[in-house]
């Protein structure tokens, strides 16, 4: 019997398989510092497998449980904030981004646009749910958030790059070795 990566049973269990390893990594977001960061990253790009191999709904689908699972199951709220609000759909997007929009300049205003809102909103969201008042913010009078800003339209820029290195090493190797005899 050959097997294909396109049945539905085998679809189903890729796609659990990549939810379950992105609520472990929010998971332990709690256990290591630079997890709250970084962590919300790398789950996030785990679902280009899924866009690749399937289709933006599925990938969807699977954005949808990992933020629900991780909402309840992970530590670091902070994290799971940032998964919510941008790191979870961002490669999602980004897919859709670059099909449907041929002009690059317009692709990246819509790209930042759409980061810079969820940045701001999670610190909202962060801000409520930790309880922490604005003051804290304010340092030696300069308000710090704008500073994060401004460091995070960089990092954003980075992980966009990064996003299709990791896209070209999984179309070229990694794909091939997950798979193998059933593409």
């Amino acid at each position: 019997m050959k097997h294909s990566i396109q049945k539905p049973t085998f679809r189903l269990a890729f796609c659990s398989v990549i939810a379950a390893i992105e609520v472990v990594l929010m998971m332990i977001t709690g256990l290591i510092r630079i997890g709250t960061y970084a962590l919300p990253c790398l789950a996030g790009m785990l679902t280009i497998a899924i866009v690749i191999e399937y289709n933006c709904k599925w990938a969807f689908g699977v954005f949808a449980v990992s933020s629900l699972l991780s909402f309840f199951l992970s530590g670091d709220k902070e994290a799971v904030v940032m998964f919510i609000a941008f790191f979870g759909y961002y490669p999602i997007l980004k897919n859709i981004l670059e099909r449907k929009i041929k002009s690059v300049i317009l692709r990246y205003i819509i790209k930042f646009a759409v980061f810079n809102a969820a940045a701001i909103a999670s610190f909202y969201v962060a801000m409520l749910l930790l309880s922490v008042p604005a003051s804290e913010f304010t340092v030696f009078g300069v308000y710090v958030p704008y500073l994060f800003l401004i460091a995070g339209n960089l990092f954003f820029l980075l992980y966009d790059f990064a996003i299709n290195v990791y896209v070209k090493f999984y179309v070229q190797r990694l794909r091939k070795a997950l798979f193998g005899k059933y593409l």
